[in-house]
């Protein structure tokens, strides 16, 4: 069902590894996704969104100068903040219930520990779409 309103969406992906910022853009794309825009780290991301109408942000965990706990806050408790309800689904190499949790009350509403498949990223913007979860907002 989501795949039918991805044309219609805008997506940012904000990742310090040029390599992995190109390769999910291109899933995204694949997957039949509107515009997709990209960020190298969560400072230019969150310039970007001050610009950029996103429905939904993929993030990387670890960023400088400005990481995705910093990012997500910022998103979610700002005053400037174009969108404190953006989905926001986070990209990590780390699996720990520390780390998963932190984020979690930092306000991500996805997690996917990478690397991972195409069809398992699909499913967290399926479910950012059709059965959001209830993020905390400081």
């Amino acid at each position: 069902m989501a795949g039918q309103y991805l044309k219609r969406m805008n997506f940012l992906v904000v990742e310090d590894n040029a390599f992995m910022r190109i390769l999910i853009m291109n899933v995204l794309k694949a997957l039949g996704a509107g515009e997709v825009r990209t960020a190298s780290n969560g400072a230019n991301g969150l310039k970007e969104l001050q610009n950029y109408p996103a429905d939904i942000a993929i993030v990387d965990w670890e960023m400088q100068p400005v990481n995705e706990i910093e990012f997500t806050k910022t998103v979610r408790t700002s005053d400037d903040s174009p969108n404190p309800f953006l989905p926001i689904i986070m990209l990590t190499g780390y699996s720990e219930m520390r780390r998963i949790i932190e984020t979690r009350d930092a306000g991500v509403n996805e997690f996917v520990v990478k690397p991972r498949s195409a069809h398992t990223l699909f499913e967290r913007i399926e479910t950012v779409i059709e059965r959001p979860r209830p993020f905390v907002r400081f």
